[in-house]
C-alpha cells in the first residue's frame, strides 16, 4: 500500500466555498458542482470505459480517482466540489446481490428479491470494510490527488431507493413490485430498510474517515411514494442515518450532509428538520417556495432542469441567471442541476452553465 493510500497529511484545502455555505456562512459567490459530473458526457470518461467495465472502475481506486478528477481537470475553478466516482448500488452488492451495468439499459439485478424468503440469499452480517474498502481507498487517493483544489463528496443511496432496486431488479416506471412489498410485507420491508440503514451508516462513517469532506444521500425514488408512505418508509431511515453518522463521527469530525429526495417536494419541511445541513431540490420545486418552507434553516442545492443544457447557450444563460436570482442574494445556495447531468450533453454547454452561475452570483452578492 502506497503512502497515498494513507488518510492523513492531506493537502490543505484551497477552496472551501461549499463548506462555508453548508455551515451557514456568507460567501462571495454561489458554489457549484454537478451530480454525475464525473460521467458519460465526458469524452475522456468514454476513453477509459473502452477498456474497463463500470464496476471494475468503481472497484479500482486508481481508475475511480482518475474519473473523479476528470471534470475538475477540465473545468478548473468553475467547479467547487468533486464527488467520488462510485455507484449507489455497491451496498446491494455488498449484501450479496449481483448487479450488472448493461449498456443501454442501466443497472440490472439478475436475481432480485421476490419474496421475504429471498432474505436467505443476503449476507447476514456484512463486513463493510472488506466489501466496500475499495471506495475508502479511492477516496483517500483522490483527496491526495486533488491537491486541495476542491472538497470531495462521498455518498450513498438511501434505504428506500436501494430496497426498490433490489426488488425491481433495475429501473422501473411504476415500482409496482417494490411498493407492493410495503403493503404485503410491512414488517419484512422495515427489516430490510433497517439492514440497509445499518450498512449505510457504517459506510458513510468510513468514507469520512477515509477523507470525504461532505456526504450526500440520494433518495432517487422518494417521489414515487405518497406523503404518508414517505413518512413511514423513507424519512425515519433518512433521519436515522444523519443522527447516527454524526454520533459516530463525534465532535470535531463532523462534515456537512446533504439529502436529495427527488420528487419529494411535499417533504421539504420534514427534510429540513432531519439533521442535514443541505437539502437538494429537483427542478420541479420553486426556489422561493423552498426557502419559505425550510425557513432558511438549511442550505438549498440545485436546481436547473438538466434538459436545459440541450437548449442552446442563450437559454442556458437565461435560465441559470433566473435560478440564481430566485435563490436570492442572501440565500444559502449551492448551485447544481435538479438531477444528474444527462449522458449526451455537450461538455461546453455545462461550461456555459458553470460560468453563468459563477458570474451572476458574484454580481448579485456584491451588489
Amino acid at each position: 500500500m502506497t503512502d497515498l493510500f494513507k488518510p492523513e497529511n492531506f493537502p490543505p484545502l484551497k477552496n472551501d466555498l461549499i463548506l462555508r455555505v453548508s455551515r451557514g456562512e456568507k460567501v462571495e459567490r454561489t458554489p457549484i458542482w454537478i451530480m454525475r459530473q464525473a460521467g458519460r458526457y465526458l469524452p475522456e470518461f468514454q476513453e477509459v470505459r473502452k477498456n474497463h467495465s463500470f464496476f471494475e472502475i468503481c472497484r479500482t481506486p486508481e481508475l475511480a480517482c482518475e474519473l473523479t478528477l476528470q471534470p475538475i481537470d477540465r473545468y478548473g475553478t468553475l467547479l467547487d466540489a468533486s464527488i467520488i466516482f462510485s455507484d449507489i448500488l455497491v451496498i446491494p452488492q455488498a449484501m450479496g446481490l449481483e448487479v450488472q451495468m448493461v449498456a443501454g439499459k442501466g443497472p440490472v439485478f439478475p436475481a432480485p428479491l421476490e419474496t421475504p424468503a429471498d432474505f436467505s440469499r443476503l449476507t447476514e452480517k456484512v463486513d463493510v470494510e472488506k466489501e466496500l474498502g475499495y471506495v475508502y481507498k479511492a477516496i483517500t487517493l483522490t483527496r491526495h490527488k486533488l491537491e486541495g483544489r476542491v472538497p470531495l463528496f462521498g455518498f450513498i443511496g438511501a434505504p428506500w431507493t436501494l430496497m426498490a432496486y433490489m426488488i425491481e431488479g433495475g429501473g422501473s416506471k411504476t415500482l409496482s413490485k417494490a411498493k407492493s412489498w410495503l403493503w404485503k410485507y410491512p414488517k419484512e420491508s422495515r427489516d430490510l430498510l433497517q439492514r440497509i440503514t445499518d450498512i449505510a451508516v457504517e459506510f458513510l462513517v468510513g468514507q469520512v474517515k477515509a477523507g470525504a469532506q461532505m456526504l450526500q444521500v440520494f433518495e432517487s425514488w422518494g417521489g414515487e411514494l405518497s406523503p404518508q408512505d414517505f413518512k413511514e418508509y423513507s424519512l425515519p431511515y433518512i433521519r436515522q442515518i444523519s443522527k447516527r453518522v454524526k454520533e459516530q463521527l463525534g465532535e470535531g469530525n463532523q462534515v456537512p450532509m446533504t439529502i436529495f429526495a427527488k420528487g419529494s417536494w411535499y417533504a421539504l419541511e420534514d427534510l429540513s428538520e432531519s439533521g442535514y445541513e443541505v437539502v437538494s431540490l429537483d427542478w420541479t420545486v420553486d426556489p422561493v417556495y423552498a426557502r419559505k418552507v425550510t425557513k432558511d434553516k438549511v442550505a438549498l442545492q440545485g436546481n436547473m432542469d438538466p434538459n436545459v443544457l440541450y437548449g442552446g447557450f442563450d437559454a442556458i444563460r437565461e435560465i441559470a441567471t433566473r435560478m440564481v436570482h430566485a435563490f436570492g442574494k442572501d440565500g444559502r445556495h449551492i448551485a447544481n442541476l435538479g438531477h444528474g447531468i444527462l449522458p449526451t450533453v455537450d461538455p461546453e454547454a455545462l461550461r456555459v452553465y458553470l460560468e453563468t452561475v459563477q458570474k451572476v452570483s458574484a454580481e448579485i452578492k456584491s451588489a
